[in-house]
């Protein structure tokens, strides 16, 4: 009987599994070292540690960085060799882009190189205008010559032709000639890929999922093939990047959809964890191995942003417009520091104490692990300072104090403190850093963190999470369940997404009711179709609608809700640009620039446990000591997260020991076990 639902969350460190066994209602967890550079080899040793039949298992959910690394330069990833097909005078809008500059005052910044070349970007005849209307056809011949010439020197064909969003024949036709030559080539269409205005972002969208398709491909071919090997018949689905599932086939067809399907899991588990304990406003946390990810959920929703740049620089967990290439997919609205539990700590050239952004990874890990790593890490400084346990992850893992020592020893001689005291400087240096992460998400996105409740995931986020709370003001720590495989857990409360859009670009005063339902109609065929191929029955699929909006002559949109009157969206996109911007102007005409369709399929929801709080005192397990700063080292009771039933009070100092987690409870501070065994944590 096939009763178990998995989820599988590829980390830098660590892969992750959650399974649910519909059957028993109950939740199983494994927690393995990751293998990056073959990040199926993880998966395998995930599911042979769940100790399962695979063929009980009825569908598996991954999450995966695999777009991500292919643009930032993965060991062992290569782009495939593409070619683009644009207009005439126009093969260098990839290269010109938006001239924004990243580095500011930097006057030997470098911009990103092209993902393809100029000799292989490739103009042709044909044109057609702003309107849709033809002022100039293709060259039939020209291009089956250009077909039959690369046909052996590409992987890939990218064709991205000017105004496709309005009249996507001469793309359509470019396409068909193509194929006819080169039956077997991958071809990609930006009308398909992403028909809205501006050519440099469709360009650029298209080239990105253009570069992905044969990659993706290929390692969800390599999976779905080794899982069946072993037995394995049921549903493959992957997360995407705005919060939602798909299955293999439409990850395969819009991969660009799929860049930060990891990130995106712990941002949906905190939303439906926020909606399960009636919060509205919640910032999620994200501590691993590797990196700390933060992000805002208002209303039970994660944050959504309509773009991001893939391959970007990163400073301080701010994305640096115009140092990647930008996607437009929505994504959940993320900041990421490198600030991990194996992040190095390191001495710069000025003698200054500094930490990340390279990280030990799994292999070899923090020193403390054993397996050859000699830099210094965040974990070897929590352990110096007493708050990890000797084992990690079910025993997996043994942590060793003298490999720790000696790795931290290395700093400290250099800044000239003994290792106690160093340690402490790394983890509050790396507090600082993945404190700004949640200021992005708050503060610089005009919320007011103080508002909020912070849950805190991942293997090392519950270590730290008290410290960032105090730094932000934020009243109330949450610890979910599960919090070492929160991520993991996410794919299995996920539902499915399709987000479809059409470019109209017209004033809404030329603009009828019945022309944006005919729009709509239209993209809500597309979407149904996907959702039935994809196992979902009409009745459990949710439709949210929108139009994208700008006063006329502006080079930005607003997306706003259209509940069917174009009048009440012209009065909400006024009072939206008044809130974001400061300024409304009645009288300037409105644009809508495209019609966008949101359907989620909404699936079953695993019975997460739950039991009446009945208010009691847990006796700890043993006692060490712990270091706390200004209190110095202090006797600290240890109590076994996996004990604390529904109305447990810890008061601390305390550490809470979890098999794939461990929960820091500084002086003065309390946690109490709520009915859905999550942590809360306060000032006493």
């Amino acid at each position: 009987m096939k009763d178990l639902r998995v989820g599988i969350d590829v980390g830098g460190t660590f892969t992750d599994l959650v399974a649910y066994d519909g059957s028993s209602k109950t939740l199983v967890h494994v927690k393995v070292l990751s293998t990056p550079r073959r990040p199926v080899e993880g998966i395998l040793a995930s599911l042979e540690a769940l100790n399962r039949d695979i063929k009980s298992i009825n569908t598996i959910i991954h999450a995966t960085t695999l777009g991500t690394n292919l643009f930032l330069g993965q060991v062992g990833l290569k782009r495939p060799k593409a070619i683009l097909i644009t207009n005439r005078g126009f093969k260098d809008i990839i290269e010109i882009g938006r001239q924004n500059r990243p580095e500011l005052y930097n006057l030997f910044f470098t911009k990103p190189a092209p993902l393809i070349p100029r000799y292989m970007r490739i103009e042709i005849k044909g044109r057609i205008g702003p309107y849709g209307e033809e002022i100039e056809p293709i060259d039939k011949a020209e291009v089956k010559s250009l077909a039959k010439k690369y046909s052996s020197k590409v992987n890939v064909f990218v064709i991205c032709l000017l105004h496709s969003y309005i009249n996507p024949a001469h793309e359509a036709e470019v396409k068909r000639i193509i194929q006819e030559v080169c039956p077997e080539a991958i071809v990609v269409t930006s009308h398909e890929v992403d028909p809205q205005p501006k050519e440099y972002e469709r360009m650029s969208t298209t080239i990105v999922n253009a570069l992905l398709k044969p990659v993706l491909s290929e390692y969800l071919r390599l999976l779905k093939d080794e899982l069946h090997k072993r037995g394995f018949t049921g549903i493959i689905l992957i997360m995407q990047s705005s919060g939602g599932v798909a299955s293999i086939e439409v990850a395969i067809e819009k991969p660009a959809a799929f860049i930060e399907s990891g990130p995106a899991a712990g941002a949906v588990a905190v939303a439906y964890f926020s909606r399960l304990l009636c919060i509205n406003k919640a910032l999620g946390f994200d501590m691993g191995g590797t990196t700390a990810k933060a992000s805002a959920i208002v209303n039970g929703e994660p944050e959504v942003t309509m773009e991001y740049e893939v391959g970007g620089k990163v400073h301080m967990g701010r994305l640096l417009r115009g140092s990647g290439y930008p996607v437009r997919y929505p994504y959940i609205d993320l900041a990421e520091v490198s600030a991990g539990g194996g992040t190095i700590a390191w001495v710069d050239a000025g003698g200054s104490l500094r930490v990340g952004p390279l990280s030990a990874g799994a292999d070899p890990g923090p020193a403390c692990y054993g397996r050859g790593g000699t830099e210094p890490t965040i974990t070897d400084a929590n352990l110096i300072l007493g708050r990890l346990p000797p084992i990690l992850a079910k025993g997996r893992i043994t942590l060793r104090r003298d490999l720790a020592e000696k790795a931290i020893k290395k700093v400290a001689d250099k800044i000239g403190m003994n290792i106690t005291d160093t340690a402490f400087a790394i983890v509050k240096l790396a507090n600082t850093i993945m404190s700004r992460a949640l200021r992005i998400v708050s503060i610089e996105r005009g919320h007011d963190p103080r508002d909020f409740h912070l849950f805190a995931f991942g293997g090392a986020g519950p270590l730290h999470a008290v410290a960032l709370a105090e730094d932000l003001e934020v009243k109330e720590v949450i610890i979910p369940p599960l919090p070492g495989v929160f991520s993991a857990l996410g794919l299995l409360v996920t539902d499915y997404r399709h987000d479809l859009h059409q470019s109209i670009v017209k004033l809404a005063s030329e603009v009828d009711e019945e022309e944006i339902e005919n729009v709509f109609d239209s993209l809500m065929k597309k979407a149904m179709k996907i959702l039935l191929d994809e196992g979902i029955s009409e009745e459990n699929v949710k439709i949210m609608r929108f139009l994208d909006m700008r006063y006329w002559g502006q080079a930005y949109e607003l997306t706003i809700p259209y509940n069917g009157c174009l009048s009440e969206s012209i009065k909400e996109f006024h009072r939206i640009h008044e809130e974001r911007y400061g300024y409304s102007v009645l009288d300037e005409p409105v644009e809508i620039v495209t019609v966008r369709i949101r359907v989620i399929g909404i699936i079953e929801k695993p019975s997460l446990p739950r039991k009446p709080s009945k208010e009691h005192k847990p006796n700890p397990i043993s006692a060490r000591e712990v270091f706390f700063g200004s209190e110095g080292w202090v006797k600290t009771c240890i109590y076994k997260h996996e004990l604390l039933q529904p109305g447990a009070i810890v008061e601390g100092p305390a550490v809470i020991e979890g098999d794939e987690s461990t929960i820091l409870v500084p002086p003065n501070y309390t946690a109490y076990t709520d009915e859905y065994y999550a942590l809360h944590i306060s000032k006493s």
